[in-house]
């Protein structure tokens, strides 16, 4: 499940997460820590089961559950057009 910034996405980290700003339609996007976290993972070409393990051992989730954050939140930056892959 690795992925790329989609052209004309810019990501600024901020003390709370990052936002994601999309220049071809203006829109901003905020993502709190653990969607930085999981974003990243994503961009550094970890699969969606590396990402859940990671995130079940660091915060009190389940690896199913984290696993569908993982994909729930993948498939709604795909869906926005922030990134490819």
């Amino acid at each position: 499940m690795a992925a790329e910034l989609s052209p004309d996405v810019t990501l600024t980290p901020t003390d709370d997460g990052a936002v994601v700003l999309d220049e071809r339609s203006g829109r901003y996007f905020q993502l709190n820590r653990t969607g930085l976290l999981i974003l990243r993972s994503l961009l550094d070409g970890r699969s969606a089961d590396e990402i859940a393990a990671d995130l079940s051992g660091r915060f009190p989730v389940t690896p199913d559950r984290a696993r569908s954050d993982v994909d729930r939140l993948y498939e709604s930056l795909r869906t926005a057009g922030l990134v490819t892959g």
